[in-house]
């Protein structure tokens, strides 16, 4: 079974039926004892740094999720805030991040280039920076729909997974080990984002 993590944090109605197309089991949820047998996990999320941890705490699911995916090694997929919640900290708040990666998440600096506009929104590329099952098959001129303000700066180049380009190079996904994540929406990137879920979803089949 899939876990789609519900902690408030945006509409995952979309992602869901996308899970669905590709045959997968899903529920989504933020019931501790589902999540404690989940196979597999999607934490999504869109809004503020804080007010994303701030949820996760209320619902005591940090604890969890901790052990699910730092001891259990369960596979856990992050899309936009969900991966940016990742990391140790962000410019955009105060609070701790979940910690996994070695990596903060920081805003845009566009002052080079006026005409760059934040947040970054709209269909663009990936390169692709090392093998993962995640771009299984995918298309090297495939193109991902942004919404962001903010990026990651992993600490380690390992875990970069790909970068995309506006105004300067940022990290577009992450992979270390069990942890992946997409700074792009899949639920809104049609058949390319169809593929990167179901590659997800099917990494053992």
């Amino acid at each position: 079974m899939i876990i789609i993590i519900d902690y408030g944090m945006g509409n995952i109605g979309s992602l869901a039926n996308m899970l669905k197309k590709t045959g997968s089991a899903i529920k989504i949820s933020s019931d501790i004892h589902e999540i404690e047998s989940a196979d597999r996990l999607i934490l999504p999320g869109v809004g503020s740094f804080d007010h994303g941890m701030r949820k996760l705490q209320a619902l005591h699911l940090v604890g969890i999720l901790h052990k699910k995916v730092m001891e259990d090694h369960t596979p856990i997929l992050g899309i936009c805030l969900g991966m940016q919640l990742f990391t140790k900290s962000s410019e955009e708040g105060s609070l701790e991040g979940l910690g996994w990666l070695d990596a903060k998440t920081i805003k845009f600096g566009l002052n080079k280039d006026q005409s760059l506009k934040i947040p970054h929104m709209g269909w663009d590329t990936i390169d692709i920076k090392k093998t993962h099952y995640l771009f299984q098959n995918t298309n090297s001129e495939a193109m991902y729909y942004f919404v962001h303000s903010f990026h990651l700066v992993c600490d380690h180049e390992a875990d970069i997974l790909s970068t995309s380009f506006y105004g300067y190079d940022f990290v577009s996904s992450i992979a270390k080990d069990n942890i992946t994540g997409v700074q792009f929406h899949p639920e809104k990137s049609h058949k390319y984002g169809m593929k990167i879920v179901d590659n997800f979803c099917h990494q053992d089949d």
